[in-house]
């Protein structure tokens, strides 16, 4: 069988103001940032039924607390992966 012979292949990047940054890192802050505008922008007040009492909040506030849960949700199980 062939060997490879190549090196790695490094991650792609950009340079801003001098410094080199990754693609993924200026893709999570162009998805960070549209997720804070989304969150900003809806201000509305909305009924949320949690199995017997039902409760009013604004929709800016579940929104933050489901990116909460999702973001802790996706750092256990990505570290749990990373473990094995």
């Amino acid at each position: 069988m062939a060997q490879k012979t190549s090196r790695p292949q490094e991650p792609s990047t950009l340079t801003v103001r001098g410094r080199s940054v990754r693609i993924r890192t200026v893709g999570a802050a162009l998805l960070a940032a549209l997720t804070v505008w989304f969150i900003a922008a809806n201000t509305g007040s909305v009924a949320i039924r949690l199995w017997v009492p039902s409760v009013t909040l604004p929709l800016w506030a579940v929104l933050a607390v489901t990116l909460l849960v999702g973001l802790v949700m996706g750092g256990y199980l990505f570290h749990r992966r990373t473990k094995r």
